[in-house]
């Protein structure tokens, strides 16, 4: 059962656990990340990127989806920072923001694979 069977605050545990919160603004921030990242297709693309840039078109067949349902879901990853990209002539090539973000899918992955 996970409820206490005694109703009891701790009182110092608990202004510490307070005094170690982000604000309320970098909360939202992380859960957004987290939001945008709890989509199988985003999931999908931001695992494709972990190793190297692709383009669209690449990332379409890795996905399985169309160009344009890549694109869309490319725009909301990186409203969220989670991807950039770069153009090279006609082709726009994406690749992860920055090594924390392959550190957490990394991690993600690591732990869902030792939890079977």
């Amino acid at each position: 059962m996970d409820l206490c069977l005694e109703k009891c605050v701790h009182e110092k545990a608990v202004e510490k656990a307070v005094s170690c919160l982000p604000d309320a603004e970098i909360i939202q921030q992380v859960a957004d990340i987290f939001k945008a990242l709890s989509d199988p297709s985003r999931l999908k693309i931001v695992t494709a990127l972990r190793h190297q840039e692709l383009c669209v078109c690449d990332l379409s067949a890795v996905s399985r989806l169309s160009d344009s349902a890549v694109s869309h879901q490319l725009r909301t990853l990186r409203h969220q920072k989670i991807v950039s990209n770069r153009r090279c002539g006609k082709i726009v090539y994406y690749r992860l923001s920055d090594d924390h973000v392959r550190q957490l899918i990394d991690i993600c992955l690591h732990h869902v694979s030792r939890c079977d």
